[in-house]
């Protein structure tokens, strides 16, 4: 998968540098995956969740929340934001 935009990662970890090892990992993760549904998401990521039209993935123990679009046809990732647990669930994000 090609993941647009490691920038998203870099810029969020500025603020919370205890999520770098996790967004890292997830970014390394996603990379090397050849995703086709949901469902072979699920299989990697349990609890990735489907939220309208966006998959969204916990990151670091549900500390943070990765939201995502992802073209499974292109193979590509796009990363719409990272937010913290708290703001995630104030809901802003879907606006």
């Amino acid at each position: 998968m090609h993941v647009i935009s490691r920038k998203a990662i870099r810029e969020f970890i500025k603020e919370y540098p205890d999520a770098e090892s996790s967004l890292d990992s997830w970014y390394r993760e996603a990379k090397k995956s050849k995703w086709q549904n949901l469902a072979e998401v699920k299989e990697q990521y349990s609890h990735a969740d489907l939220v309208g039209r966006y998959i969204v993935f916990n990151i670091k123990k549900n500390s943070y929340r990765l939201i995502t679009r992802i073209r499974y046809r292109g193979q590509t990732i796009f990363i719409i934001k990272i937010l913290t647990h708290k703001q995630y669930d104030e809901g802003k994000w879907k606006v």
